[in-house]
């Protein structure tokens, strides 16, 4: 009489591989949630720089902040979802603006929150180290 060996996975084997790969999702997938936001946030902050650039050279040519509208209102500024909403929060004045970064979407889960540059390169956020 022959006795055949079994071969596959039992089913403890499969319950373990599967609380393996469970507990590390749990980890993997909110810091990868994090790195997200990071970029969008940091195509905000790019958004930010290239629109205080703009001002200045509006400034420039006219010596005056007032009646400057912003090229492009969403970050990012081409392709599918915005992340952020960029505005004036108070139109801007003879000598300063300000312009801010509103979290839309998705990205309203993010600690950094709004984020705002002034004309003397001045940036906030909710987060120390947002900037």
């Amino acid at each position: 009489m022959k006795i055949k060996s079994q071969t596959g996975f039992t089913l403890i084997e499969l319950m373990i591989t599967v609380a393996i790969i469970a507990i590390i999702a749990a980890i993997a997938y909110p810091s990868y949630q994090e790195q997200v936001r990071e970029t969008r946030r940091a195509n905000a902050k790019a958004d930010l720089l290239e629109l205080s650039s703009y001002m200045e050279r509006y400034y420039t040519e006219r010596f005056t902040y007032t009646g400057a509208v912003l090229p492009f209102l969403t970050s990012p500024k081409q392709g599918g979802s915005a992340f952020y909403n960029l505005s004036f929060p108070a139109p801007p004045s003879a000598n300063s603006y300000t312009i801010q970064a509103d979290p839309i979407g998705a990205q309203r889960n993010d600690r950094c929150s709004t984020m705002t540059i002034n004309e003397v390169g001045q940036r906030t956020a909710a987060a120390a180290d947002c900037w």
